[in-house]
């Protein structure tokens, strides 16, 4: 499964967000501590700065190789500072069904919206779930589509079901984006265990996901996340406990002005920056707030302050 990491708040140095972690983005694609796959199958980042010639518009870097092999890595990400920011590291199997190209790398960005996604998650069988779900699709995004990953359809469709940019809104398209999916799975009788732990950013929102189907297509599915993973890699307890897997949110102010990685200690209303992860960056994550499965989160930049709103989603 893939890893992501989006930021909002005052403009810091991208190295900061990931390289300096102990357990950075980048020691994520070769050391992840909560899942035993390497990501080598690719990685990217979108970001917003002030200092960027087209401030309005995400600076989109993409390579199809793992990102500890990427010279770019140590001349380009010390270079650059960001107010918001998503990356993502990708995890695929590798056979000859994987294509490793930079049109597969998350995140994805489409002209005529102003969000950007990635995502750590599967739909199985999805190009044979078009069937259904195509026809929910707008041609305006259809057409923008470049590379053969799950993320990018689902983003399409998703972006495609949006009537407008609100928290209300977004939150009703996701909804409605998973109440298809679970049709379509019955009308073909495809079911799987199906994961959609996603972020969708613009300049200073960040919207988490975590939502997704059980193995037998269930939107509920119940167990302890914790004991599933004790299981071995590959069997259906160790993937129902990675569906179940909460994703991380740590807030905080001045994280700048840090000797260490971190923020400086604070109430969530006097918070600046937020950054939501597939895992936690640190070692001890007592400071880490979770997003559990079946919620969805909304984080924005009001001002000086971040605002952060949790809701369940009805799938």
């Amino acid at each position: 499964m893939c890893r992501v990491l989006a930021y909002i708040g005052p403009e810091i140095p991208l190295e900061d967000l990931l390289i300096k972690p102990e357990n950075s983005l980048i020691n994520q694609t070769l050391d992840p501590e909560r899942h035993p796959q390497l990501q080598l199958a690719g990685w990217g980042f979108g970001a917003w700065s002030e200092h960027l010639l087209k401030p309005d518009e995400p600076l989109l870097y993409h390579r199809p190789m793992a990102a500890f092999y990427d010279d770019n890595v140590e001349t380009i990400v010390p270079s650059l500072q960001v107010s918001t920011m998503l990356a993502h590291v990708r995890a695929a199997d590798y056979n000859s069904k994987t294509v490793l190209a930079d049109e597969n790398c998350h995140p994805f960005s489409f002209k005529g919206t102003p969000w950007i996604v990635a995502q750590n998650g599967d739909l199985p069988n999805w190009k044979l779930l078009q069937r259904e779900l195509l026809k929910h699709c707008k041609d305006q995004y259809l057409e923008q589509m470049m590379g053969n990953t799950d993320t990018e359809f689902l983003y399409v469709l998703l972006l495609s079901l949006l009537e407008s940019d609100s928290d209300e809104d977004v939150k009703r398209a996701f909804e409605e984006m998973m109440r298809l999916i679970v049709e379509a799975m019955k009308e073909l009788d495809l079911p799987a265990l199906t994961k959609l732990k996603m972020a969708l950013v613009s300049p200073n929102r960040i919207i988490g996901v975590n939502v997704g189907t059980g193995h037998e297509g269930e939107t509920d599915p119940a167990g302890d996340w914790r004991e599933l993973t004790k299981a071995a890699p590959g069997t259906d307890d160790f993937a129902l406990g990675m569906l179940l897997e909460p994703m991380y949110l740590l807030m905080g102010r001045d994280f700048q002005d840090q000797g260490r990685y971190g923020f400086e200690d604070c109430s969530v209303k006097e918070a600046t920056s937020v950054i939501f992860a597939s895992e936690p960056l640190t070692e001890g994550t007592d400071d880490w707030s979770t997003l559990e499965f079946g919620e969805i989160v909304f984080l924005e930049r009001d001002g000086e302050t971040i605002t952060r709103t949790v809701n369940r989603l009805k799938v």
